[in-house]
């Protein structure tokens, strides 16, 4: 699957559902921005079978409380674009009205109040990007 490999999976890889995967954003537009994709390589929405529009729903009451303990973000969006990237997949984008520090690094969201603006990312080190994929495994897989 050319999707996944493009979100850097496995390396990326929080926490493995049954339908789905759930990944950390390579590039962060946000503090905590996530990838959810499909296991099943689903190319239209309308083929997610019920099993996993179920467990989506348990997904996003997993995601949004361990996300907003962790940075305390204001809004949540969830873009399903699939343009270049054909399997079924969301771009999870916490919003923060304020800029936010993670491991003394300052990330901004540079959309806030309006759309995310993800072609303008915070730039992390390999080794930030390291601390904070180690953060959410742990929270996710303690829950």
């Amino acid at each position: 699957m050319n999707t996944l490999t493009k979100f850097r999976f496995p390396e990326l890889l929080i926490k493995e559902y049954e339908s789905w995967y759930l990944l950390l954003r390579f590039e962060q537009p946000t503090l905590g921005s996530l990838i959810l994709i499909t296991k099943h390589e689903e190319t239209q929405y309308s083929e997610i079978n019920k099993v996993s529009f179920i467990e989506f729903s348990k997904i996003v009451k997993e995601i949004e409380p361990i996300l907003k303990s962790l940075f305390n973000y204001k809004k949540i969006n969830y873009l399903m674009l699939m343009m270049s990237d054909p399997e079924v997949h969301y771009h999870i984008i916490p919003r923060y009205s304020e800029n936010k520090i993670f491991q003394g690094s300052e990330f901004k969201d540079f959309g806030w109040p309006s759309l995310p603006l993800l072609n303008k990312i915070n730039i992390t080190s390999p080794s930030l990007e390291r601390q904070l994929l180690k953060e959410l495994i742990i929270c996710f897989n303690n829950n």
